[in-house]
């Protein structure tokens, strides 16, 4: 079969598998509790004739099926869990779970996986064994993640993968192109928690006191320099004081001030400098106003990096399917983060997007009004159709 065949053939799948992700988009379950969308998965999976395994990092499943003498195994990914967003799309389809959305496109990254499945279960020419690993919790923000659970339950080593790949929907580019990059695509995530500690006092009489709402907003301004004056130009690092909050009355000088941070780099040597240099001004610039000061750095997920090889033969499989007018081959990193970066550090292996739209009314994920695009789920599936016969051979 040729790749316009392939690509022609997955249209015969698209009525049933569009009616599908409109089905999980209407019943969205939060991180760790997406069992209606495990069942549905694992019921479909073993129809087709592959062998599952259920409660991975809880909620998550691993589908396999193994054909021929072929000794290279693969692992495809796709998350299912849904975000605590309103929906405000809408669809005849909306969710029905209130303040419980698809928002970034689970529900399509599930329906992608589900139908390549079922092809390559009907009409899949490949040699090996494939594991299809559908993760809970990605969105869960912490290194304690789906996929860091899903991994301390075993994954790899009762489904041991020579490469792994997963794809995420991205607004932005044009509606089914195909983005790839090798090396660092997307940032680390981590949260730091800052408690500044002063003497409370009368607004009227500051010098009996010590006050930390001073000493907070010199912080958030020598913060700035860490990335201004610490990281490497050429390289990346954020800073973000998300949260600042200190007293209830304009009168009273309060005892303490809290402040929360979103730190992140594409570079692990820029994570740890980031970590040093904001731990030492956070102490520093407290004691220099007489507070004292308490941080909780809490490392998220880790600086996902897509390795050389196997990004040029995801890329390479692109190309193959839709050819150079649809295709990025280096597109820019992402700030963004992904818990599949714990993946790749255990599996070698490559992350890529796939476009969602660049018209005025394409939404970025995270949004109330976002919707993943129908027409991606049987390209993303003539993709992984054929990157599976293409590894496995």
């Amino acid at each position: 079969m040729s790749t316009s065949d392939t690509l022609q053939a997955m249209h015969a799948y698209a009525d049933e598998f569009v009616a599908l992700r409109h089905d999980i988009h209407q019943h969205p379950e939060l991180s760790f509790k997406e069992q209606r969308t495990s069942d549905l998965v694992a019921e479909r999976l073993q129809s087709w004739g592959y062998q599952v395994e259920r409660g991975l990092g809880g909620t998550g499943l691993v589908g396999q099926l193994k054909r021929g003498s072929g000794q290279r195994r693969l692992g495809l990914r796709a998350d299912m869990d849904a975000l605590p967003i309103v929906e405000q799309t809408g669809l005849a389809y909306a969710s029905r779970h209130q303040g419980v959305m698809h928002a970034c496109g689970h529900d399509g990254h599930t329906s992608m996986l589900l139908c390549a499945a079922k092809a390559l279960a009907e009409s899949g020419r490949f040699s090996g064994t494939l594991n299809l690993i559908f993760q809970p919790a990605e969105e869960y923000g912490t290194a304690d993640s789906g996929a860091v659970r899903m991994m301390n339950d075993g994954l790899f080593t009762k489904y041991p993968c020579d490469a792994i790949f997963g794809i995420h929907n991205m607004p932005g580019w044009p509606q089914g192109h195909l983005i790839f990059h090798t090396g660092a695509m997307m940032a680390s995530s981590d949260k730091v928690v800052i408690t500044i500690t002063g003497r409370g006092g009368h607004g009227a009489m500051p010098h009996k006191a010590v006050d930390p709402v001073v000493a907070a907003a010199s912080l958030v301004m020598a913060l700035q320099t860490v990335v201004a004056r610490n990281v490497d130009p050429m390289g990346m690092g954020v800073v973000t004081v998300g949260v600042l909050q200190a007293g209830r009355a304009n009168n009273v000088i309060p005892e303490t001030a809290h402040l929360e941070l979103s730190v992140r780099s594409l570079d692990p040597k820029v994570r740890n400098l980031l970590q040093e240099r904001i731990t030492e001004l956070v102490h520093a610039q407290a004691k220099s106003f007489g507070c004292t000061a308490q941080i909780d750095y809490q490392r998220g997920y880790a600086v996902l990096i897509n390795t050389e090889k196997e990004t040029e033969f995801a890329r390479q499989v692109g190309l193959e399917l839709l050819g150079a007018s649809q295709v990025v081959p280096q597109g820019a990193a992402l700030g963004g983060s992904e818990d599949f970066a714990f993946m790749l550090e255990h599996c070698p292996g490559s992350y890529l997007l796939i476009g969602n739209g660049d018209g005025a009314g394409d939404c970025m994920v995270h949004n109330p009004g976002f919707d993943f695009k129908d027409g991606n789920v049987v390209i993303g599936a003539a993709y992984w159709k054929l990157l599976a016969e293409r590894f496995l051979v």
